[in-house]
């Protein structure tokens, strides 16, 4: 595994608040993407939906305050420009008080995070914040439906506390309320008009068992969390009915570590059911399923493979916009494909990226998809990165 995949040692680091080893004088890092993506086919009639295909970009730059603040608190946090869409804001952002209490079988990891967004205070890769890939084309076309725990980063504030218990019980409470008032620095420089403006509290949990062995060199985990919230539909005006969603999911990783060899692989699948006011049906379901397999030889060359789907209830006021490229004719939201990646670091902080995405259905269909003569084959895109990390 590479970047920003957890080790076991990883996840220690980031269970104890960022805090394990000597406080930095100034703890800031950076890191820089250029990209190129190729789309199978660009549609000219709405060429503004594929901007800088087959050019290269400056895709993202960012610059990372991170690490230990004080003896038991300290904090991811970075701050990006995006170089496609020429706007710089709040990335990921992670403070946590960390302590612990007991001592080796009876140990117990514990802590409190503010953060906002869901599932990136998790410490395995299978989350939408953390999950598989960790780097994706800007330019390409995306499906138009995700869930809601997939669609609120960098809107709201999460306030959480969680505990380890013997190495191998990982469980977590949260709530998240819209980042505003005190908590806005956590959505600073994002479009206040797009974001989610939230009812009251939305909770969180999640529960995990995870089990090391080998001296490490194996680890696995299975667990599940859930997030139910009430979202105003017009994020301008906080009064009146609600749309409210309920997500369920389930998770998986396993991971063997070598000095040659990594092999490591992440399942997710989440449920979720909603009742949307401007929506055709009285309740919709959608659920998403993503996978993948890595193996990394000499901690240089790796390779990827992953899975998507997304499939749930046809609607046509949710799905139907009669666009193209990005409508869908016949109002679904199923979606699915593959992807493939070919890794190259020939230094720990650098890495070239090959990633190659095929898609099997788009918006609801394997053909003619938009009502206007797209297939879903005409997204699937080629897309090359340089990652550097400093």
């Amino acid at each position: 595994m590479s970047w920003p995949e957890l080790t076991p040692t990883g996840r220690q680091f980031k269970l104890n608040g960022y805090t394990l080893g000597e406080r930095l004088r100034l703890p800031l890092a950076g890191m820089l993407q250029a990209s190129a993506t190729s789309t199978a086919s660009v549609d000219p009639r709405v060429a503004d939906s594929f901007p800088k295909d087959r050019q290269a970009t400056l895709q993202q730059a960012s610059v990372f305050l991170s690490g230990k603040l004080a003896e038991h608190v300290g904090v991811f946090s970075q701050y990006s420009y995006d170089g496609v869409e020429h706007h710089g804001s709040i990335d990921n952002v992670d403070l946590r008080y960390a302590n612990h209490t007991g001592e080796a079988t009876g140990k117990v990891v514990y802590g409190f995070t503010l953060h906002n967004n869901p599932t990136v205070q998790d410490v395995y890769n299978t989350g939408q914040a953390w999950g598989f890939p960790y780097a994706s084309s800007p330019v390409a076309a995306a499906p138009n439906a995700a869930t809601a725990i997939e669609s609120l980063g960098q809107q709201v504030a999460g306030l959480g506390a969680y505990a380890l218990w013997r190495d191998t019980v990982y469980g977590e409470l949260s709530v998240y309320r819209t980042a505003d008032g005190a908590f806005s620095p956590l959505r600073l420089g994002t479009d206040h008009a797009e974001d989610a403006a939230l009812k009251g509290y939305a909770p969180y949990w999640r529960l995990a068992l995870q089990h090391d062995w080998d001296h490490a060199r194996h680890s696995a985990m299975v667990g599940a969390y859930g997030l139910v919230l009430d979202r105003y539909p017009d994020n301008t005006v906080r009064s009146g009915p609600t749309d409210h969603y309920r997500d369920l999911g389930v998770d998986a990783q396993y991971q063997y570590i070598t000095d040659r060899h990594r092999v490591s692989a992440q399942l997710n699948y989440v449920s979720e059911k909603a009742r949307i006011g401007a929506a055709s049906n009285a309740s919709n379901d959608l659920h998403s399923l993503r996978a993948k397999a890595t193996y990394y030889f000499d901690k240089q060359y790796g390779f990827s493979v992953g899975r998507f789907a997304t499939h749930g209830t046809a609607d046509d006021a949710l799905y139907n916009t009669g666009e193209p490229v990005n409508g869908s004719a016949t109002g679904s939201p199923n979606s699915a494909g593959t992807l493939w990646e070919f890794d190259y670091l020939p230094r720990r902080d650098v890495r070239f990226m090959l990633q190659y995405t095929r898609y099997n259905r788009f918006n609801g269909a394997a053909t003619n998809y938009d009502g206007q003569g797209r297939n879903a084959r005409d997204n699937n895109a080629l897309y090359l990165m340089l990652w550097l990390m400093f």
